[in-house]
């Protein structure tokens, strides 16, 4: 398989094929970050995805029953691309049944709901949402790039569309202070406003290069 970077993927997806759809995040912005701090966001080449499929046919004929389609933001694809590069996967590998990426919410909110209607008749089952907080306030300090307002709107245009919706949000990106408090009870309330199919917590760690470790 080919590969540019440093390859993430959520545990959920250990035992998926991964298919890079594009390189690196088409945000990249926030503040705890450090995972594609070293690569140019840019979309790969449709045909370049198809020929990795072909590759990926060759080496596991049919034994590929998920995929998860990389780097940091793949819905960020316009739609006419990721429907065509779920229908090639689909085609490709008969006993297929899970297709998942990350979304970020500005891209997320770039999509209707009826777009993501059609990804879900597609053959996109899940979706991995860094929610992070539910508090404006932190948000904002982490250069998030939406409010809580548009990351619960992301969220379920998600939901709504019935595709499976894991939310991740950060345990103690709320710092020591009062903040810390208004952290864990507004996450909470949007999360529970949100209605996610699996709710992942990670925790805060501040990591060497990003601007919330200096």
């Amino acid at each position: 398989m080919r590969y540019e970077g440093d390859i993430y993927r959520p545990p959920p997806e250990a035992d998926a094929y991964i298919l890079q759809c594009t390189i690196g995040c088409s945000y990249n912005k926030c503040t705890y970050c450090s995972m594609y701090k070293d690569v140019r966001y840019r979309v790969r080449p449709i045909e370049d995805l198809k020929e990795d499929i072909r590759m990926a046919k060759a080496a596991f004929g049919n034994k590929v029953e998920k995929v998860f389609l990389s780097d940091g933001d793949a819905i960020s694809l316009p739609t006419e691309m990721l429907l065509e590069i779920l229908s090639e996967l689909y085609t490709s590998f008969p006993k297929l049944t899970h297709v998942s990426t990350y979304a970020g919410p500005q891209s997320t909110l770039d999509k209707t709901l009826n777009e993501f209607k059609q990804l879900k008749k597609a053959g996109l089952s899940m979706t991995y949402l860094g929610v992070e907080s539910g508090s404006d306030e932190v948000l904002k300090a982490v250069r998030k790039g939406v409010n809580s307002e548009e990351m619960l709107a992301a969220g379920q245009n998600i939901v709504d569309a019935g595709i499976k919706l894991v939310a991740m949000v950060m345990i103690g990106l709320g710092g020591s202070s009062e903040l810390s408090k208004r952290h864990a009870q507004e996450t909470a309330q949007l999360i529970n406003q949100m209605n996610p199919y699996l709710l992942g917590l990670l925790t805060t760690v501040p990591m060497e290069g990003t601007a919330l470790f200096r």
